[in-house]
């Protein structure tokens, strides 16, 4: 048995598709040790995990302070979470042995640990994966419009911080790819070659595994058996982009004289009562186990996170997608250019437009006959049964037992 410490203080989208491979990794003898914030110790002890918390306050607050505007801000706000997951980690596993670790992709200083603790890592990426080629090309497209006086100040602030980074902790940083992406000798993919854009750039260190899917049924029963035979549209925001009410009354006139039924999560940030009056054809709950529910779905209007996504895909669902905010655009345009979906822009939508775009995708055979390539594609991945088997091939080559 190996010891196991994986670093994620992420969001749900990045703490979400572990689960599956916690869950198998100590199904097959390993243990784990998961160092993420409060929020989600309980789902990942239900894993079987052994939780440590990073202070989950701290950490976002460290992060903001970096800025918003842009890549290089955020690439800041990353180096600044350092001084609060490095110092903690290592407190913690004081004179304690691990045989590797797993990190994600984006955060948690999963890079920097690596090097301080001198063990073998993964990579976990829970978004589209990058090469140092395509995001350095991306950096250099977004900075191109910046002017020089806003540019210096945020470059002398990169510097700074990586100038301290490698005086305490002896990490050299050799450029904004590593605090962004993490990057390791194995890299997992929660997707397939086919969805990711330039798939076939990434050489064999980069496993894409599909979509990490654990089963999450909520404490509150749903009855999954009133959309057996509806095939419903379903509707949701995910749960980081969900307060927005006029997009749900939008909603609500878009459908509300149709003859779909309609299931819309609305999470817990806005009541049922502040929509008004619901048609009778709309199901509206704060919480809804979308894997479950996806199964019987025959559209999904969804914000385009990286885990609605796939998930959609996995099970065949063709896709509306509105854009909030992250990686979302950019998933909601390859959705677009592969034929799965169609992408929309919350400023000025209205039910009119929506209902019309539900139509359209509804109707047009070339969308369900493209999720349904994609649906073999996503199930014949293996998900966390694969990323698992990626792992001892790791620990293999390591010589890791």
């Amino acid at each position: 048995m190996a010891r196991v410490l994986f670093i994620n203080p992420g969001s749900e989208g990045h703490i979400n598709p572990t689960l599956g491979v916690v869950q198998e990794l100590i199904s097959r003898g390993e243990e784990v040790v998961y160092f993420t914030i409060e929020a989600f110790r309980e789902r990942l002890e239900r894993t079987g995990a052994i939780v440590r918390t990073i202070d989950g306050q701290k950490f976002i607050k460290a992060f903001l302070s970096g800025g918003r505007n842009g890549a290089l801000e955020r690439i800041n706000g990353l180096l600044l979470t350092a001084d609060i997951v490095i110092p903690s980690v290592l407190e913690q596993i004081n004179g304690e042995h691990f045989d590797y670790m797993i990190h994600d992709a984006m955060f948690g200083c999963g890079y920097f640990l690596a090097q301080i603790l001198e063990l073998p890592a993964i990579n976990s990426c829970t978004s589209f994966a990058e090469t140092k080629t395509s995001f350095d090309s991306k950096l250099e497209q977004q900075l191109s419009g910046i002017p020089e006086e806003r540019l210096k100040p945020i470059n002398d602030k990169f510097n700074r911080l990586t100038s301290m980074i490698k005086e305490k902790y002896g990490v050299e940083i050799p450029s904004p790819y590593e605090v962004f992406c993490n990057p390791a000798p194995l890299t997992l993919v929660y997707t397939t070659r086919e969805f990711q854009p330039f798939g076939q750039a990434f050489d064999q260190t980069y496993k894409f595994v599909g979509p990490s899917i654990l089963s999450r049924m909520n404490k509150d029963s749903f009855n999954l058996d009133v959309l057996k035979e509806k095939s419903p549209i379903y509707i949701s925001l995910g749960t980081v982009f969900n307060r927005t009410l006029e997009f749900y009354k939008l909603c609500l006139e878009a459908f509300a004289d149709s003859d779909h039924t309609v299931v819309m999560s609305i999470g817990n940030q806005i009541q049922r009562s502040d929509l008004g009056e619901l048609p009778q054809n709309f199901i509206v709950k704060a919480y809804v186990p979308q894997t479950e529910v996806l199964k019987y779905t025959k559209l999904f209007i969804t914000h385009g996170g990286m885990n609605s996504t796939n998930e959609s895909l996995y099970y065949g669902v063709p896709l509306i997608v509105i854009p909030q905010g992250a990686d979302q655009p950019m998933i909601a345009a390859r959705i677009t250019e592969i034929g799965a979906g169609i992408q929309m822009q919350m400023d000025g939508l209205t039910a009119y437009q929506l209902r019309q775009a539900a139509d359209k995708v509804l109707n047009q055979s070339s969308f369900h006959s493209t999720v349904a390539n994609l649906k073999k594609s996503f199930q014949k991945a293996g998900g966390y049964h694969q990323a698992v088997n990626e792992i001892f091939q790791f620990k293999r080559s390591k010589n890791i037992i």
